[in-house]
């Protein structure tokens, strides 16, 4: 949900200096498209371009940017809400493709928005106020793209403290821009002499105005603290010395600013000072650092007089300081008495520890370098720390200390182990579990006042070391560690129940008992809410509704993942905290939007995922994503990319075993049937020879690999063998409740059974297949299949029963583009010849730039070199030739020439 209040543009101040020769330059021009507004904090871009907006005879679309727009898909929502919320039509195409694309397929929606405005045909305007908050490259280069190819009558203006990394120079040659740099935001001595009269109502001299304004240099937010040094000074002596300010964006000079509290009353000067080390403000935080009642009604005294306070909500209930006014409060304060501003600084991160405002608390103390204090502070809420998702910025806390610091607490030891562990660096482990458990050894032999301390991290100690087990696929120590941490977890003052029952939950996962498997996941979803562990909530809430949804029971996964991120998310509520996200949840997500025909929205949930794969992640959850990545793919028939991508997951698991906690999904099983898809029938037969039973503990990745070779078996010819694989799997799914490959087997079975030449029983078989999939809400699936069983299955009388879920199943078969013969041919060369020989044309035409693509492959170059032609980034490029080769129904650049060709697409 977008925030409106960011498309709203701020009310005018009727006191405002109207600024009419600035105005005027921000007019619509015949080729200008953009207005460069570009000044330090407080020389007035906002007030000036608010001015221009309420004088504008047209369409005006208004977003005030933070810290928190500098992600690409976000920017780009709230670009399309601005012209929304502003009266732009046809925007709904937009935002559902904003809401679907991958982060690399955001020139999509981008184009939607441009084709929206040429559309409309009229004259719009575009206000992004404070634009320096936008640093992603990412956006940067998007961002170009938009004005490059915006319709005539649209003007954009920026109002920005930096001059933004855009291609600058090439528009301002093509006279697209207006500069407004601070020597023209800065006011004139005329300009001076009306704010001080008009806007502040201060009846000063033009000598004294024009000392100022050479001072300040027309800085309007510097004049402003001169004008309040001058509140309550009818005249100002001849021998006063002039006022001073240096005109810097984060320093003020103190003479002012004692000028601007020397004219307060004593209790707002007081107020000022003791709340100046407070990186936001409200009554209660003030009260407490103050020791005093009405700091309530001091803000809003402090808000009506414009003394540089800034409302963080609309309830007046948040403030802040401005950053200049807050560094010289800050300033004043630690020079003035040190010990007094030392005891409001204590007083208030004590009150944001108390308040679960801990981050900030924290932040305040390292800002300090009070050592003593953050060890304290780590000991008590560094482990929740660690399990919301802030074990990196722990583990810097902890390096921060000194060494003896940490070498003398077993208890932060103990959470620099946690802390690497989350952060995947297990190897560094075992010397420091051993050093530990000496330590604490010692403790308990000497009757040390915290031997019991020292027995709750000796149950800490053996649920890692349960955890290192399964990464060497030692499951018999990991159960049994993990149970004697459930025998005495009770007797411990360490909340550990919901980390252990997940580790439950992967043994039991791990043997293929899927139902314990899902009571264990439970209680440590449960236990993770007590214990108020967000991270181990979303993981264990992830994998359950992984094993929901491979038992079939996809709207309870569903339903499983909504409420553990409702959960979540209520437990952070500021956006300046990153979203907590699990592997294990949007892989499921994934899983279960693709299994239900709905691919846009399993890009969006394995979108966050990739990022990981390319910076680095822990090789589990590495092979989970590019599985699930891979799935996808091969299910929307990008056969190269999904082989691409389970190869590598297969490596990963392979090389890795031992830095991994369970036994990832079989990706070789899903490699073989991309192989077949891709009509390369000896690489699968490769395949099943080299892959057999014994490389699997997991009795889902058993199945999965026993399919796949009863899968290569049919499409050899030989189906009796098939069949012998398949009739005891099916009953060990059924009895276990694998649903979803019971689905699969009865599939295949019927397959065999039709290349056997026994019709009735093989549409028997696929007769049940498609009933257990109805009762799940399986679909997908039978699109995986080959061309044979696609064509069994729309001839299956079942289907043809009225049913919601019979017309959406036989919509799909009947999109998929299938060879008329009943074996599966592969996507070659010969192929596509054939499809263009029988007069088949394009479902959906080229896109333009698809069609610049098509041209630069022909022009024999990579994509690299693509990229660098068209000025996008190679994965955009990637993106485009994914979408090429899925409309010319193709695999590789030869095949995409060829048909090409045969369509007459190039000369």
């Amino acid at each position: 949900m977008l925030l409106t209040t960011k498309f709203l543009r701020p009310t005018s101040d009727p006191r405002a200096v109207s600024r009419e020769r600035l105005c005027s330059l921000l007019q619509p021009g015949s080729q200008k498209r953009l207005n460069l507004v570009v000044a330090p904090a407080g020389f007035g871009k906002t007030t000036l371009v608010s001015q221009w907006c309420t004088q504008l005879g047209t369409s005006t679309a208004w977003l005030s940017l933070d810290e928190h727009d500098d992600e690409p898909r976000r920017f780009w929502q709230y670009m399309a809400g601005a012209f929304e919320h502003s009266g732009l039509a046809g925007m709904d195409i937009c935002r559902q493709q904003l809401s679907h694309c991958s982060l690399q397929e955001l020139e999509g929606p981008i184009t939607s928005l441009i084709n929206a405005l040429a559309a409309d045909g009229a004259q719009w305007s575009l206000v992004l106020d404070d634009f320096h908050f936008i640093r992603s490259t990412d956006i940067q280069r998007q961002f170009s793209y938009f004005v490059d190819y915006l319709p005539p009558g649209v003007t954009v203006t920026l109002a920005s403290r930096t001059e933004p990394p855009l291609p600058l120079s090439r528009w301002r040659v093509r006279a697209w821009i207006e500069d407004i740099h601070p020597g023209l935001l800065a006011f004139s001595e005329e300009e001076c002499q009306r704010f001080f009269q008009e806007t502040m109502g201060l009846d000063i001299s033009e000598q004294e105005v024009r000392k100022i304004c050479r001072k300040t240099e027309g800085w309007v937010a510097a004049m402003q603290l001169s004008a309040l040094s001058g509140v309550n000074r009818s005249t100002r002596e001849s021998s006063a010395p002039p006022i001073t300010v240096d005109v810097d964006e984060r320093r003020i000079n103190d003479y002012v600013l004692s000028e601007v509290l020397e004219q307060q009353p004593g209790d707002i000067r007081d107020f000022l000072i003791s709340t100046a080390c407070c990186p936001k403000l409200c009554s209660a935080l003030c009260d407490s650092v103050r020791g005093a009642s009405n700091s309530q009604s001091l803000l809003e005294q402090l808000l009506r007089q414009n003394l540089f306070l800034i409302p963080l909500d609309t309830r007046n209930h948040w403030f802040r300081y401005h950053d200049l006014f807050q560094d010289a409060l800050l300033q004043r304060a630690w020079a003035y008495d040190p010990d007094m501003a030392a005891q409001h600084w204590q007083r208030a991160v004590t009150w944001l520890l108390n308040h679960d405002h801990v981050q900030e608390g924290i932040a305040q103390i390292v800002r300090q370098q009070d050592w003593a204090w953050l060890a304290r502070v780590l000991a008590e809420h560094g482990n929740n720390l660690i399990h919301g998702g802030y074990h990196l910025p722990v583990l810097n806390w902890l390096y921060s200390l000194p060494t003896d610091v940490v070498d003398d607490s077993p208890q932060l030891q103990m959470l620099r182990i946690w802390a690497l562990f989350f952060a995947n660096r297990v190897e560094m482990l075992e010397p420091l579990l051993s050093n530990l458990e000496d330590i604490l050894d010692k403790r308990v032999a000497d009757s040390h006042p915290d031997a019991e301390g020292a027995l709750g991290l000796q149950s800490e100690i053996s649920l890692i070391r349960s955890y290192l087990a399964r990464t060497r696929s030692d499951d018999k120590s990991a159960s049994d560690l993990t149970r004697q941490v459930l025998r005495d977890i009770d007797h411990t003052r360490i909340p550990l129940k919901s980390v252990t029952y997940y580790g439950v939950g992967l043994d039991y996962y791990g043997k293929g008992d899927l139902p314990s498997a899902k009571e264990a996941l439970r209680s440590a979803v449960r236990y993770g809410e007590l214990e108020r562990k967000p991270s181990t909530v979303l993981s264990s809430g992830g994998l359950l509704a992984w094993i929901q949804y491979n038992r079939g029971d996809i709207d309870d996964a569903l339903e499983t993942c909504t409420s553990v991120r409702r959960w979540v998310d209520q437990q952070y509520t500021d956006p300046a905290q990153p979203r907590l996200i699990s592997c294990w949840q949007n892989s499921a997500l994934t899983e279960i939007y693709r299994e239900r025909n709905e691919p846009e929205l399993a890009a969006s949930h394995l979108a966050p995922l990739l990022d990981h794969v390319t910076n680095g992640t822990e090789p589990g959850q590495h092979v989970v994503i590019q599985y699930v990545r891979g799935h996808l793919a091969f299910s929307e028939g990008r056969y190269e990319e999904a082989i691409e991508a389970l190869e590598d997951a297969a490596t990963v698991a392979r090389r890795r075993r031992d830095h991994i906690l369970f036994e990832p999904p079989a990706c070789s099983a899903l490699l073989a049937r991309c192989y077949l898809a891709a009509g390369q029938l000896q690489r699968a037969q490769q395949w099943a020879q080299s892959v057999t039973d014994e490389h699997f503990s997991n009795p889902l990745n058993r199945e999965q690999n026993q399919i796949s070779t009863a899968r290569i078996l049919v499409a050899a010819g030989r189906p009796a063998e098939a069949m012998a694989i398949l009739a005891p799997l099916r009953l060990s799914a059924e009895k276990d409740q694998h649903f979803r490959h019971l689905v699969e087997i009865l599939t295949v079975y019927g397959e065999a059974l039709h290349v056997e030449g026994k019709t009735s029983e093989a549409s028997q078989m696929l007769a049940q297949a498609v009933q257990k999939a109805a009762d799940a809400g399986f679909m997908r699936l039978f699109a995986e299949e080959s061309p044979t069983v696609r064509a069994l299955l729309m001839e299956l009388p079942t289907l043809r029963a009225s049913s919601g879920w019979n017309s959406r199943l036989l919509a799909m078969l009947r999109g998929i583009s299938s060879p008329p013969t009943g074996q599966e041919q592969p996507r070659g060369k010969d192929n596509v010849e054939t499809i263009a020989a029988s007069g088949e044309v394009l479902a959906e035409a080229l896109s333009q730039r698809e069609q610049e693509v098509l041209v630069l492959i022909n022009e024999g170059l990579a994509n690299k070199d693509i990229a660098n032609r068209m000025n996008v980034a190679p994965a955009t490029v990637k993106a485009h030739i994914r979408n090429l080769y899925g409309k010319l129904g193709v695999s590789r650049r030869t095949e995409a020439l060829a048909r090409a060709r045969e369509l007459a697409l190039l000369d």
